[in-house]
């Protein structure tokens, strides 16, 4: 499966492509340092109508130049696009953060744990649900008229 994580912080990025490769299931990781990469690299994917548009989006919300938020928008508020899950993965426990993150469409919201560990198993819990249990569109799959 693809997968995007959109993180800022080179320590996070680095620490949940860890997580994925200890939790072993063969998925592809695509790196954004912020929401207008993140925005970029689907487009680019929409030009091609490439098969390495991301199965899921991991979106951290505070980021430089666009932040999570407004990336969420932009994916959620776009007809080809908003069928991607959205899992936001940040450290805000803040109820304001949650409730605009689902109010724009998030699939999930997630705090960064504390420990390495924790993160092992949310990132298993993650691909087990999502790749294990949901049913996914098509890649490729053109938005319903």
């Amino acid at each position: 499966m693809n997968i995007i994580i959109t993180e800022d912080d080179p320590d996070d990025q680095l620490l949940l492509q860890e997580a994925f490769r200890q939790s072993d299931e063969g998925n592809s990781i695509t790196i954004a340092n912020d929401g207008v990469e993140l925005m970029d690299f689907l487009e680019e994917q929409r030009e091609a109508r490439g098969s390495t548009r991301p199965d899921l989006v991991l979106l951290d919300l505070n980021m430089p130049r666009m932040d999570g938020r407004e990336a969420l928008a932009a994916i959620k508020g776009d007809p080809d696009l908003r069928s991607i899950p959205v899992v936001v993965l940040t450290t805000s426990s803040d109820e304001g953060d949650i409730l605009k993150s689902y109010a724009l469409g998030a699939n999930s919201y997630i705090c960064k744990p504390v420990t390495f560990t924790e993160l092992v198993d949310i990132v298993e819990h993650l691909q087990r649900y999502w790749f294990g249990f949901v049913q996914l569109p098509p890649r490729d799959a053109l938005p319903a008229a």
